[in-house]
């Protein structure tokens, strides 16, 4: 199947770091992660769940993620994941780094217009 080329893979860790910051905002089930995701970025950014599920055991694993038995408003059983202070702490560095990375790529972006 021919790609899109408007679609880009996120680089590693992006998809971390926006699970953390939404997990940030209130405790979500995956279907809403996703939902989140996408209507926070006006539909820039679609999440897999082949690539949010692993995610989110890696984080689980961890530490940075805790999750409980819930019940979607469908009222479907799910896992509800809750940020937590390892999470936390995480999250905030690395935006600080991606801040960084972002600061040098805006840069390079611009030297190469003039």
């Amino acid at each position: 199947m021919a790609k899109n080329p408007e679609h880009r893979d996120l680089f590693p860790g992006a998809l971390e770091v926006m699970i953390l910051q939404s997990l940030r905002l209130k405790p979500m089930h995956g279907y809403a992660l996703v939902k989140h995701i996408k209507q926070v970025s006006e539909d820039l950014l679609q999440v897999e769940e082949g690539s949010l599920y692993p995610a989110l055991q890696r984080m689980l694993k961890e530490g940075w993620l805790e999750a409980e038995a819930g019940t979607s408003t469908k009222g479907r059983p799910t896992r509800i994941y809750r940020l937590t202070d390892a999470g936390i702490r995480h999250l905030e560095k690395e935006v600080i780094s991606f801040e960084k990375m972002f600061d040098g790529i805006t840069r390079v972006l611009t030297v190469a217009k003039t």
